[in-house]
């Protein structure tokens, strides 16, 4: 059986604890959404109806639960969308290629998606094909007029598809010495598993690793408030690691002493997040 995650993440006014005091982090607007998910190649399992074929020149279009309708687009090995979109679609989609590069993007994204939803609290996800090398994202048009917001969720998106990437997990363990979730066991050099090591292993107990329940979410996030830079990154690792990405390409400095500012060191450690978060920040004018 083939699971779908469906889960928000509230980023507003995210606290980063510097220098022994509270301070407002990055303040982006109303939340993050991400899916993770084993799907059949092309088909939103569990979050829509029928698909309907579109031409050389139109998309195709689907139904949605978010998002009610939306647009889908194939994306090549260079990066482009098939049928070409165009408007909010097309800014959309070329935003992320600037976050992520024309390569990244085509070697891991299959299909891009859009609806706009402006009654929608989902602002965007993503989830993996049956072939894990691939991904679907998604995105409501509703949030294109808050920069920094889409800014955000694609940033947070993305921290989804490389954290939880093919390359990072052993799909069919005969054992596992590191934590196992539905994508396999992690394996001893991935990204979540140092993570979950300098982060979360030391919580006596700290919510299941693929917990979605926000109750457990948030009394886990009351009893440690000073460590997440968000109420939502208390949900599980995967949401912790991808909104403390998001706030280690957004913030422009922290202390490294503090808990917050600590998940955000990090990723200094490895020299393609940090190239990754300097190419994000050129890309959104960032100093």
């Amino acid at each position: 059986m083939r699971r779908l995650i469906t889960v928000l993440a509230v980023v507003v006014g995210a606290l980063l604890v510097v220098t022994g005091s509270v301070v407002a982090g990055v303040t982006i607007g109303q939340g993050l959404y991400a899916v993770v998910a084993d799907a059949d190649r092309g088909i939103d399992l569990g979050q829509g109806g029928g698909f309907g074929g579109g031409s050389a020149d139109a998309p195709g279009v689907e139904s949605d639960e978010d998002f009610g309708t939306v647009e889908v687009y194939d994306v090549t090995e260079s990066g482009e969308l098939d049928p070409p979109a165009t408007g909010d679609a097309a800014d959309v989609w070329a935003l992320y290629v600037d976050l992520v590069g024309a390569e990244v993007a085509g070697a891991s994204i299959l299909q891009f998606k859009v609806g706009d939803a402006p009654e929608s609290d989902t602002l965007a996800y993503v989830y993996q094909d049956r072939d894990p090398q691939y991904w679907t994202l998604v995105v409501n048009l509703a949030i294109v007029d808050e920069p920094d917001l889409l800014a955000a969720t694609l940033v947070h998106e993305h921290a989804h598809v490389f954290s939880y990437a093919e390359s990072q997990f052993d799909p069919r363990p005969t054992s596992c010495d590191t934590f196992e979730v539905a994508e396999g066991c992690v394996l001893p050099d991935a990204y979540l598993w140092a993570f979950y090591e300098q982060f979360w292993a030391g919580y006596p107990d700290h919510p299941d690793l693929e917990n979605v329940d926000g109750d457990i979410a948030y009394e886990f996030y009351l009893q440690n408030e000073e460590d997440f830079v968000s109420d939502y990154a208390a949900t599980n690792i995967g949401e912790d690691f991808a909104e403390s990405f998001m706030t280690y390409v957004l913030e422009d400095d922290w202390s490294p002493s503090t808990p917050t500012g600590a998940k955000l060191s990090f990723f200094d450690d490895y020299p393609e997040l940090v190239e990754l978060r300097e190419q994000m920040r050129a890309a959104l004018g960032a100093e």
